[in-house]
């Protein structure tokens, strides 16, 4: 495994792990609750589907793996901006995730994005591969 996959896989999961212990002091009443656990959720599954992202078997499914990453990011970004909203959770602890999560959701659209040019790159060599052959 690449440095940089084990970092991201380890980057991913401190960031799970950093939700649930920030989830932990949110009010254990009324809406702060839903909002918990929907945060909760998203984020540990940005975690636990980039690990199966690294376990693709092909690019066409690494690309579809990431989207999903991709898309747990970023509705973990936006329970994180609820509570920034709402003025749950201790404030530093509300910065800290925001920032976080917007990092993680950049790195992951960025990835999207090239995983999706490469998989159309290989859909494209192999329609001109297959016009070649029947020409021949």
């Amino acid at each position: 495994m690449k440095p940089e996959t084990a970092a991201l896989k380890a980057r991913t999961k401190k960031f799970a792990l950093d939700v649930l212990d920030f989830v932990d002091t949110l009010p254990v009443k009324g809406t702060a609750v839903r909002i918990g656990d929907q945060l909760a959720d998203a984020a540990t599954s940005v975690a636990a589907n980039y690990r199966a992202t690294c376990r693709a078997r092909s690019d066409a499914e690494f690309a579809a793996k990431i989207g999903l990453v991709l898309e747990e990011s970023d509705e973990s970004l936006f329970w994180v901006e609820i509570c920034e909203e709402r003025k749950l959770g201790e404030s530093a602890s509300r910065m800290r995730l925001l920032l976080e999560a917007d990092e993680l959701t950049a790195i992951f659209v960025a990835s999207s994005i090239t995983a999706r040019k490469r998989v159309s790159e290989a859909r494209r060599a192999r329609k001109a591969s297959r016009r070649r052959n029947s020409e021949l």
